[in-house]
């Protein structure tokens, strides 16, 4: 991986449209939701499960971490790694964490046999994924600035020429400022600051 992959990563900021997928009189609903916790995730699936009270399984893989740290697949009754496992092979064939697919199933009377699982459920995923709008983010850090009001021209300058987003600021006895930097870019940014006269530091994970 290269240090601008590491620095980059793809997710989804809204869910995508539904999807549709038959095969043998079975029906596979295809839904990518962005999510940020596994809270977030059981409360996707609870609405699914209201919005298709009826289908048999509700089959899903999730990645969570900007850096891809932690995923989990589910087959949900389905046999073993049949529908979970090809559902988070999709996530990861289109680079995307922070996202969930589930492939709400009604079976329509007909087995698909494990082989024709695999391929239903990783079309399923696959649709869901090509209607969702996936966008590429940057993995930010904060820093915290500490100075006093003669050394703001300084410290603005630098923020300008760098291109940095200010989070928060406060203006007191003292000036506080919360800045959004790429990951890559901070031990730079860092020197930059700390090279200049006054100003204290604190690094912080976002």
């Amino acid at each position: 991986m290269t240090s601008e992959e590491k620095d980059t990563y793809k997710t989804i900021l809204k869910p995508g449209k539904e999807t549709l997928f038959k095969d043998r009189g079975s029906k596979f609903f295809g839904y990518a939701f962005p999510v940020v916790s596994e809270d977030d995730v059981k409360d996707c699936i609870e609405e699914l499960k209201k919005q298709h009270h009826t289908a048999r399984h509700f089959c899903y893989a999730w990645q969570l971490g900007k850096s891809y740290e932690s995923y989990r697949a589910n087959d949900d009754g389905e046999p073993s790694n049949s529908a979970g496992m090809p559902i988070y092979g999709q996530l990861q064939a289109f680079d995307v964490t922070n996202v969930l697919v589930v492939s709400v199933r009604y079976f329509g009377g007909t087995k698909l046999g494990v082989g024709g699982l695999i391929q239903a459920y990783k079309t399923s995923a696959q649709l869901a994924l090509e209607a969702s709008k996936i966008v590429k983010r940057t993995i930010d850090e904060t820093l915290t600035i500490t100075f006093n009001y003669p050394e703001m021209n300084t410290v603005m300058r630098i923020i300008k020429d760098e291109n940095l987003k200010i989070v928060s600021q406060k203006m007191e006895l003292t000036c506080e400022f919360v800045l959004s930097v790429r990951k890559k870019e901070y031990e730079r940014i860092f020197d930059l600051f700390q090279n200049t006269y006054k100003v204290t530091l604190k690094k912080e994970e976002v």
